[in-house]
């Protein structure tokens, strides 16, 4: 699964040389940048994790990217996000967001049905990130990518059936 939040969205992922045409654009709209990651990606899951302060004072690209660098440098299994900071309306906005590094394994999300009185039918969406501890959610061994629904390894022994743990 390719989780679809933010700007670009939609396109293939940007290579350092676009975002930093990105952050150039921003930077001449005087929109400051501000870097932010999580291992959490619900599209409900506003408040991620800041990297840092929001780079009010910070008027070239090659140093924005520097940060960008460096928090993919600690964090490589987290999904990172540049925002960009509109100020003109005397209130902070966000004038453009994009991701800018994923995990190398997205598991996804479930839609779970839950069906109530008067025949109403409610929707939750559930992350499959979640069914680790944070901290823990993307990693070769603790990838939550790994388990189905039912909470079992996916893993194949040498007989091509699923062994449980």
């Amino acid at each position: 699964m390719h989780i679809t939040q933010g700007t670009f969205s939609y396109l293939p992922e940007l290579t350092d040389e676009e975002i930093t045409k990105q952050i150039e654009y921003c930077l001449e709209n005087n929109w400051p940048l501000s870097v932010e990651f999580t291992d959490d990606p619900h599209p409900r899951n506003l408040y991620w994790d800041m990297w840092g302060l929001p780079m009010f004072d910070l008027h070239d690209a090659a140093g924005v990217l520097m940060e960008v660098n460096a928090c993919r440098e600690a964090y490589p299994e987290h999904y990172i996000k540049l925002n960009a900071y509109d100020a003109r309306h005397t209130r902070q906005t966000t004038a453009l967001s994009f991701l800018v590094n994923r995990p190398s394994t997205e598991p996804g999300f479930r839609l779970d049905r839950q069906e109530g009185a008067d025949r109403s039918v409610r929707y939750n969406l559930h992350s499959y990130a979640t069914e680790q501890p944070a901290g823990e959610r993307y990693g070769p061994d603790n990838s939550a990518a790994s388990k189905n629904q039912n909470g079992k390894s996916g893993k194949t022994g040498k007989s091509g059936k699923d062994s449980q743990d």
